[in-house]
């Protein structure tokens, strides 16, 4: 997906809470957020599962999208032409804050 399209999506959910966005790309008309939202959800296990985070006060404090690759191909036209055909990739970052679990000492 072109990062042109891609940048619109995730500019309606910097900032927000990490379920509230979930939930806001679940109910969005652009294709863009269907893959964002498996970005985020991937996001979420990786800071509880890696940084022992709660779930509910992860909140995305910055993302942004790069241009990736870019696949050239071509498809023909009248009278032995050609035209270029550039098929877009995006990179995108998430980043996560929010409070660690209160763990019990061992002692």
């Amino acid at each position: 997906m072109s990062p042109r399209k891609m940048r619109l999506v995730v500019d309606s959910v910097r900032g927000l809470k990490a379920e509230e966005a979930i939930d806001q790309l679940y109910f969005s008309q652009k294709d863009a957020a269907k893959p964002l939202a498996k970005l985020i959800k991937s996001a979420i296990a990786n800071a509880k599962h890696n940084h022992d985070m709660a779930a509910d006060t992860l909140v995305i404090k910055t993302a942004f999208v790069d241009g990736g690759a870019i696949q050239y191909r071509w498809m023909p036209r009248a009278m032995g032409r050609a035209t270029p055909i550039r098929k877009r990739t995006a990179h995108i970052t998430v980043v996560l804050e929010g409070e660690a679990k209160d763990k019990p000492e061992v002692k």
